[in-house]
Protein backbone atom coordinates (compact mmCIF):
# COMPACT_ATOMS: atom_id res chain seq x y z
CA UNK A 1 0.00 0.00 0.00
CA UNK A 2 2.87 2.37 0.77
CA UNK A 3 4.25 1.89 -2.74
CA UNK A 4 0.85 2.68 -4.23
CA UNK A 5 0.75 5.86 -2.14
CA UNK A 6 4.18 6.83 -3.45
CA UNK A 7 3.70 5.88 -7.09
CA UNK A 8 -0.04 6.44 -7.38
CA UNK A 9 0.42 10.02 -8.56
CA UNK A 10 2.70 8.85 -11.35
CA UNK A 11 0.11 6.23 -12.35
CA UNK A 12 -2.62 8.88 -12.39
CA UNK A 13 -0.59 11.35 -14.43
CA UNK A 14 0.42 8.68 -16.95
CA UNK A 15 -3.20 7.52 -17.33
CA UNK A 16 -4.53 11.03 -17.95
CA UNK A 17 -1.74 12.24 -20.24
CA UNK A 18 -1.69 8.92 -22.05
CA UNK A 19 -5.41 9.07 -22.75
CA UNK A 20 -4.83 12.09 -24.98
CA UNK A 21 -1.32 11.38 -26.25
CA UNK A 22 -1.66 7.67 -27.07
CA UNK A 23 -4.88 8.24 -29.00
CA UNK A 24 -3.20 10.99 -31.04
CA UNK A 25 -0.14 8.85 -31.80
CA UNK A 26 -2.25 5.85 -32.83
CA UNK A 27 -4.42 8.05 -35.05
CA UNK A 28 -1.34 8.72 -37.21
CA UNK A 29 -1.44 5.07 -38.27
CA UNK A 30 -5.16 5.02 -39.05
CA UNK A 31 -5.80 6.40 -42.52
CA UNK A 32 -8.97 8.45 -42.73
CA UNK A 33 -9.24 8.92 -38.96
CA UNK A 34 -9.90 12.50 -37.83
CA UNK A 35 -9.04 13.64 -34.30
CA UNK A 36 -11.42 16.54 -34.79
CA UNK A 37 -14.39 14.57 -36.06
CA UNK A 38 -14.09 11.08 -34.53
CA UNK A 39 -14.26 9.86 -30.96
CA UNK A 40 -11.28 8.25 -29.26
CA UNK A 41 -13.08 4.91 -28.94
CA UNK A 42 -13.39 4.73 -32.76
CA UNK A 43 -9.71 3.76 -32.75
CA UNK A 44 -10.78 0.41 -31.34
CA UNK A 45 -13.45 -0.49 -33.89
CA UNK A 46 -13.12 -3.90 -35.64
CA UNK A 47 -11.86 -2.33 -38.88
CA UNK A 48 -9.21 -0.18 -37.19
CA UNK A 49 -5.55 -1.03 -38.00
CA UNK A 50 -4.58 0.09 -34.49
CA UNK A 51 -7.33 -1.79 -32.69
CA UNK A 52 -5.04 -4.15 -30.75
CA UNK A 53 -2.59 -1.55 -29.35
CA UNK A 54 -5.50 0.78 -28.61
CA UNK A 55 -7.43 -1.87 -26.67
CA UNK A 56 -4.31 -2.89 -24.75
CA UNK A 57 -3.72 0.74 -23.81
CA UNK A 58 -7.32 1.19 -22.63
CA UNK A 59 -6.89 -1.81 -20.32
CA UNK A 60 -3.61 -0.41 -19.00
CA UNK A 61 -5.14 3.04 -18.57
CA UNK A 62 -8.03 1.68 -16.53
CA UNK A 63 -5.66 -0.30 -14.31
CA UNK A 64 -3.48 2.80 -13.78
CA UNK A 65 -6.51 4.79 -12.64
CA UNK A 66 -7.42 2.04 -10.17
CA UNK A 67 -3.85 1.80 -8.86
CA UNK A 68 -3.90 5.56 -8.20
CA UNK A 69 -6.91 5.38 -5.88
CA UNK A 70 -4.95 4.64 -2.65
CA UNK A 71 -2.78 7.74 -3.18
CA UNK A 72 -5.83 9.94 -3.76
CA UNK A 73 -7.53 8.49 -0.69
CA UNK A 74 -4.48 9.02 1.50
CA UNK A 75 -4.14 12.63 0.30
CA UNK A 76 -7.72 13.76 0.90
CA UNK A 77 -9.24 11.44 3.54
CA UNK A 78 -8.48 13.84 6.39
CA UNK A 79 -10.10 16.73 4.54
CA UNK A 80 -13.43 14.95 4.00
CA UNK A 81 -13.78 11.18 4.03
CA UNK A 82 -17.26 11.35 2.48
CA UNK A 83 -16.32 13.55 -0.48
CA UNK A 84 -13.10 11.59 -0.98
CA UNK A 85 -14.87 8.22 -1.08
CA UNK A 86 -17.46 9.60 -3.50
CA UNK A 87 -14.70 10.84 -5.79
CA UNK A 88 -12.94 7.48 -5.63
CA UNK A 89 -16.14 5.71 -6.68
CA UNK A 90 -16.56 8.09 -9.61
CA UNK A 91 -12.96 7.60 -10.76
CA UNK A 92 -13.24 3.81 -10.39
CA UNK A 93 -16.48 3.82 -12.44
CA UNK A 94 -14.70 5.74 -15.18
CA UNK A 95 -11.70 3.40 -15.06
CA UNK A 96 -13.93 0.36 -15.49
CA UNK A 97 -16.77 1.69 -17.65
CA UNK A 98 -14.92 4.05 -19.99
CA UNK A 99 -11.49 2.38 -20.09
CA UNK A 100 -11.47 -1.34 -19.26
CA UNK A 101 -14.86 -1.99 -20.88
CA UNK A 102 -13.58 -0.28 -24.04
CA UNK A 103 -10.82 -2.90 -24.24
CA UNK A 104 -13.29 -5.78 -24.34
CA UNK A 105 -16.40 -4.17 -25.84
CA UNK A 106 -15.60 -1.96 -28.83
CA UNK A 107 -17.71 0.38 -30.89
CA UNK A 108 -18.36 -0.44 -34.54
CA UNK A 109 -16.93 1.34 -37.58
CA UNK A 110 -20.21 3.18 -38.07
CA UNK A 111 -22.83 4.18 -35.50
CA UNK A 112 -25.55 2.65 -37.66
CA UNK A 113 -24.26 -0.83 -36.78
CA UNK A 114 -25.32 -1.83 -33.27
CA UNK A 115 -24.11 -4.98 -31.53
CA UNK A 116 -24.18 -6.29 -27.97
CA UNK A 117 -20.55 -5.22 -27.56
CA UNK A 118 -21.24 -1.68 -28.78
CA UNK A 119 -24.26 -1.40 -26.44
CA UNK A 120 -22.18 -2.48 -23.44
CA UNK A 121 -19.47 -0.04 -24.49
CA UNK A 122 -22.02 2.73 -24.80
CA UNK A 123 -23.53 2.16 -21.36
CA UNK A 124 -20.11 1.86 -19.70
CA UNK A 125 -18.80 5.01 -21.35
CA UNK A 126 -21.88 7.07 -20.57
CA UNK A 127 -21.88 6.07 -16.90
CA UNK A 128 -18.12 6.55 -16.62
CA UNK A 129 -18.10 9.97 -18.28
CA UNK A 130 -21.18 11.22 -16.44
CA UNK A 131 -19.66 10.38 -13.05
CA UNK A 132 -16.14 11.58 -13.84
CA UNK A 133 -17.67 14.85 -15.02
CA UNK A 134 -18.24 15.73 -11.34
CA UNK A 135 -14.70 14.92 -10.20
CA UNK A 136 -13.53 18.54 -10.76
CA UNK A 137 -16.44 19.74 -8.60
CA UNK A 138 -15.51 17.30 -5.83
CA UNK A 139 -11.89 18.41 -6.18
CA UNK A 140 -13.05 22.01 -5.75
CA UNK A 141 -14.85 21.11 -2.53
CA UNK A 142 -11.81 19.26 -1.18
CA UNK A 143 -9.47 22.08 -2.19
CA UNK A 144 -11.52 24.81 -0.52
CA UNK A 145 -12.04 22.69 2.59
CA UNK A 146 -8.29 22.07 2.65
CA UNK A 147 -7.58 25.81 2.45
CA UNK A 148 -6.14 25.57 -1.08
CA UNK A 149 -7.93 28.39 -2.85
CA UNK A 150 -5.84 28.29 -6.03
CA UNK A 151 -6.62 24.63 -6.72
CA UNK A 152 -10.23 25.31 -5.75
CA UNK A 153 -10.58 28.02 -8.38
CA UNK A 154 -8.83 25.86 -11.00
CA UNK A 155 -11.23 23.02 -10.19
CA UNK A 156 -14.34 25.21 -10.43
CA UNK A 157 -13.27 26.65 -13.79
CA UNK A 158 -12.40 23.14 -15.00
CA UNK A 159 -15.82 21.86 -13.93
CA UNK A 160 -17.64 24.63 -15.82
CA UNK A 161 -15.57 24.09 -18.96
CA UNK A 162 -16.00 20.32 -18.66
CA UNK A 163 -19.79 20.75 -18.53
CA UNK A 164 -19.74 23.04 -21.58
CA UNK A 165 -17.47 20.74 -23.64
CA UNK A 166 -19.45 17.65 -22.61
CA UNK A 167 -22.68 19.34 -23.73
CA UNK A 168 -21.10 20.16 -27.09
CA UNK A 169 -19.79 16.58 -27.31
CA UNK A 170 -23.34 15.25 -26.89
CA UNK A 171 -24.74 17.79 -29.36
CA UNK A 172 -22.08 16.88 -31.95
CA UNK A 173 -23.85 13.59 -32.61
CA UNK A 174 -26.97 15.37 -33.86
CA UNK A 175 -27.33 15.46 -37.69
CA UNK A 176 -28.27 19.16 -37.71
CA UNK A 177 -24.86 20.11 -36.31
CA UNK A 178 -22.85 17.84 -38.62
CA UNK A 179 -21.51 20.64 -40.84
CA UNK A 180 -20.86 23.16 -38.06
CA UNK A 181 -18.09 23.52 -35.49
CA UNK A 182 -20.39 21.79 -33.00
CA UNK A 183 -20.17 18.66 -35.17
CA UNK A 184 -16.50 18.15 -34.21
CA UNK A 185 -17.14 15.20 -31.90
CA UNK A 186 -13.47 14.33 -31.43
CA UNK A 187 -12.52 17.89 -30.51
CA UNK A 188 -15.18 18.25 -27.82
CA UNK A 189 -14.45 14.83 -26.34
CA UNK A 190 -10.75 15.60 -26.03
CA UNK A 191 -11.40 19.04 -24.53
CA UNK A 192 -13.88 17.48 -22.12
CA UNK A 193 -11.27 14.96 -20.98
CA UNK A 194 -8.61 17.67 -20.63
CA UNK A 195 -10.84 19.82 -18.41
CA UNK A 196 -11.97 16.83 -16.32
CA UNK A 197 -8.37 15.76 -15.82
CA UNK A 198 -6.83 19.17 -15.10
CA UNK A 199 -7.53 19.42 -11.34
CA UNK A 200 -6.20 15.89 -10.74
CA UNK A 201 -3.17 16.64 -12.92
CA UNK A 202 -2.35 19.73 -10.86
CA UNK A 203 -2.59 17.77 -7.60
CA UNK A 204 -0.56 14.90 -9.06
CA UNK A 205 2.27 17.22 -10.04
CA UNK A 206 2.16 18.93 -6.63
CA UNK A 207 2.45 15.62 -4.80
CA UNK A 208 5.20 14.30 -7.06
CA UNK A 209 7.22 17.49 -6.47
CA UNK A 210 6.65 17.34 -2.70
CA UNK A 211 7.60 13.67 -2.48
CA UNK A 212 10.85 14.35 -4.29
Amino acid sequence: MERLNNYGWYFLLIAMAGDLLVSFILSLFYGGYSNMKMSISALGNPASPVRIPFNIWMLVEGILFLLALPAIYNRFRQVSIGVTNTMLVFIAAFAVGACIFTCFFSVNETKDTVTVASRIHGVGSVVGFMLFLFVPLLMAILSFKGQNGVNGVISVISFILAIVSFTLFVMSDKPEFGNSIIGNEGLWQRLNLAFMYLPLAVVSIENIVMNN
